[in-house]
């Protein structure tokens, strides 16, 4: 039996390989298995183009609001990176490390924050002062890979360093909210909660927790409100957990009392001013807990001055951020959109950004305190909860134009009309496998192509082309019916003089974008 063209090439690249494997000495079990590290994945053109049409339009706010890029390596000294990881109990540990050749430790980033430290400590003398940058990068987390949590993630930051103000949180904010809507999310559609953590700290000075150990177990459970609900961060509070694995979690140890007056605490939201007052009669007047409220008062001004009102800013004591170098405010955006997993079933990704107020970061190398505020999107989460919610625009997913061979020997003209393609700013490629006219048309429908251009001996020697709608026909398989009497008028496949193949082209292209608006 003859195999199709497609088949036979590949089994002829498997011989070549089985043939280099056998001349370098290889056997099949000694051939390395094709596989991804756990916590890395592959991500094509669907996500890289989601994920650059959201860091386009987040960095144009950005810029927009005053803030200049700033780009820092992939690797720090691993003592830059110091103590700030995931937990402060297990220092250096949540990196990606090695020794340098100078037996100095480099680690990958875990985040943009702690190298925007480091530049800074490095090059305050030289810096505008306060110091507005952001910057966009992949991060890299030694941690454990789960659902929608990977080791290496693309993250997009915006920072005001040396200033102490509350507005400088409330405009970072009220930034982070535009650059939502920006990247695809309806106004209304998301919220930014807002906490302090100088609240927390006058908790805890009220609840009597004073050890730092038992303090940093009180903020852990406190975070896992949302996954555990009530009953399970008061299990984290007390002695601990035994989850449905089996596995026990030690706990903060505090009393009953105690963890009830953390409870009551993190349930005090409602609107931005009532908040303020529920927090006040829990935290009990300590000197830190009344400075955290009239930080939040002043950024409740300030948003308000901004057009920022409740339905998309509100103050949510249960907001704790992980990361230990928070100081004051901090805050996460979260989608209020219905977002559904490949099944059609309904799944909750959580936060897609957070931030917060980190004044003694830069102080790691100065000794001296620098106040800073600053926010994070999580772009591949953000991209992911797009498109889990239905906000994935078809357009964007569009392939090139493929240009059909069916005479080897006139490649040159056809990369000449390729050529003519790109030059009028129209996505072009030749097919240049060895396949038919039937896998040629295939191949252009995998690549979602628009458009596939025919010209074979009879079009050269007329000086016609003919032009094949892909998206017309990806349309009518569907069965869509919208628009009928325009969809009539357009043929799915046209020969036409050679002269009007850009206009053509653009015609379908055009007609797309219509669609798409539909």
């Amino acid at each position: 039996m003859d195999l199709p063209p497609e088949r036979t090439s590949q089994n002829a690249s498997l011989s070549e390989d089985a043939a280099t494997a056998k001349r370098a000495g290889m056997t099949d079990t000694q051939r390395p298995e094709a596989r991804s590290p756990r916590g890395f994945i592959d991500r094509r053109a669907r996500d890289l183009t989601a994920e650059r049409k959201i860091l386009t339009a987040v960095s144009a706010v950005y810029e927009r609001y005053g803030f200049e890029p700033l780009e820092t390596p992939a690797f720090e000294y691993a003592d830059a990176l110091g103590k700030f990881l995931p937990d402060a109990d297990r220092p250096n540990e949540g990196v990606f490390a090695l020794q340098d050749d100078d037996e100095q430790w480099i680690a990958l980033r875990y985040d943009l924050t702690a190298p925007l430290a480091r530049f800074a400590a490095q090059n305050w003398e030289t810096l505008p002062k306060p110091f507005r940058r952001y910057a966009f990068g992949t991060v890299w987390r030694n941690e454990k890979p789960g659902p929608g949590r990977y080791r290496e993630f693309t993250q997009c930051d915006a920072d005001t360093v040396g200033s102490a103000r509350p507005e400088a949180d409330a405009e970072i904010i009220a930034m982070a909210a535009e650059g939502l809507v920006a990247a695809g999310v309806p106004e209304g559609a998301a919220v930014l909660k807002i906490n302090n953590r100088k609240l927390l700290n006058g908790l805890m000075a009220a609840a009597g927790v004073a050890d730092e150990g038992q303090k940093l177990a009180v903020l852990r459970a406190v975070d896992k409100l949302d996954r555990l609900g009530p009953d399970g961060v008061r299990l984290l509070l007390g002695e601990g957990r035994l989850d449905e694995s089996g596995a026990f979690t030690k706990g903060a140890g505090l009393n009953a009392g105690a963890a009830e007056r953390v409870l009551a605490f993190t349930a005090a939201g409602a609107g931005r001013a009532e908040t303020l007052g529920r927090l006040a009669d829990v935290i009990g007047g300590s000197a830190e807990g009344d400075e955290g409220l009239a930080e939040l008062a002043a950024i409740d001004a300030a948003l308000t001055s901004l057009g920022l009102g409740a339905d998309r800013a509100i103050f949510d004591p249960a907001v704790v951020r992980g990361l230990e170098y928070y100081t004051g405010a901090v805050f996460e955006a979260e989608l209020l959109l219905g977002t559904t997993d490949d099944k059609g079933q309904p799944v909750r990704l959580g936060s897609v950004g957070g931030g917060g107020r980190y004044d003694d970061l830069v102080a790691r190398f100065t000794g001296e305190r620098t106040p800073a505020t600053g926010f994070s999107f999580g772009i591949s989460r953000l991209a992911a909860a797009l498109r889990a919610a239905g906000r994935e625009a078809a357009a964007d997913l569009r392939g090139p134009v493929v240009v059909i061979v069916f005479d080897q020997t006139r490649m040159a003209d056809y990369f000449a009309v390729a050529g003519e393609l790109r030059g009028a700013g129209v996505p072009a490629e030749v097919y240049l496998g060895a396949s038919g006219m039937k896998a040629q048309m295939k191949y252009a429908d995998r690549r979602l192509s628009p458009a596939a251009v025919i010209i074979g001996g009879d079009e050269f020697a007329a000086g016609t082309a003919t032009v094949k709608d892909l998206d017309l026909g990806r349309a009518l398989s569907k069965g869509v019916t919208d628009n009928a009497a325009w969809r009539a008028e357009r043929p799915g496949q046209v020969t036409i003089p050679r002269a009007e193949l850009v206009a053509t082209i653009r015609k379908i292209l055009d007609a797309q974008s219509l669609d798409s608006a539909l």
